[in-house]
């Protein structure tokens, strides 16, 4: 480990220390995000997620900067991509509960608030699966468009808000890592599972595990972007 890693790991660790130490400001940022679940998801993956993608950029050029990365309009993607992300949670964890008592499974959503069997399991893995099937494949190729707008404007704030050429972006996709890796690999072998330990958590602690999850995405698609 050299000297800029221990100086990033000692930035972490004196951002979010306070939060263990302080009980007084700990229920002061649960209040806030029960309060304003939206705005925390924005702030929280904007951090998180970028984070984790200069973790990648660490990873796989050796630096934690580079020219035309763009940190900041990454942040800001990432916080608007968090706001998608806690819609498909609400709309996910309640609607396939519903459409399994719809299909005669009659005790689904009852389940979700019980304690931990085997049933509920289940549920929570349906809901996972139907999120990652049909959002997570969307939200990750939106993603990736937004990258190369980044990367192809220099990473400048200015750039960041100029008209996104989506067709030529889509166009020259690496679809070969995108449905390769991403796809057929990241999802049903990492996903699905992660998200179904997410639907099992109160709602509160799903908002801290999957801040942290964001961070893995962060790394893991900043990783297969380089590949």
């Amino acid at each position: 480990m050299k000297r800029h890693d221990l100086i990033m790991a000692g930035c972490i660790l004196l951002f979010f220390l306070p939060f263990f130490l302080s009980s007084t400001l700990y229920d002061g940022y649960k209040s806030f995000n029960d309060a304003h679940g939206m705005i925390m998801a924005f702030v929280k993956f904007a951090l998180l997620s970028t984070l984790g993608e200069v973790i990648g950029l660490r990873i796989s050029t050796g630096s934690y900067h580079q020219k035309g990365f763009g940190v900041l309009p990454r942040a800001i993607v990432w916080g608007l991509l968090g706001l998608g992300i806690n819609l498909a949670f609400i709309v996910f964890s309640t609607g396939v509960p519903r459409f399994l008592a719809y299909m005669g499974g009659l005790e689904a959503p009852a389940l979700m608030s019980e304690s931990l069997c085997w049933a509920k399991v289940g549920v929570a893995f349906a809901i996972s699966v139907t999120m990652n099937s049909i959002f997570a494949p969307v939200f990750m190729t939106f993603h990736k468009v937004t990258d190369a707008h980044i990367l192809a404007t220099g990473g400048t704030l200015s750039g960041l808000f100029t008209p996104i050429p989506m067709g030529q972006i889509l166009q020259n996709l690496n679809w070969k890592v995108q449905w390769g890796f991403v796809f057929k690999k990241m999802i049903p072998l990492f996903w699905f599972p992660a998200h179904t330990i997410t639907f099992l958590l109160p709602p509160d602690a799903r908002v801290i595990f999957a801040a942290l999850l964001g961070v893995v995405l962060g790394i893991s698609l900043a990783i297969a972007a380089r590949k």
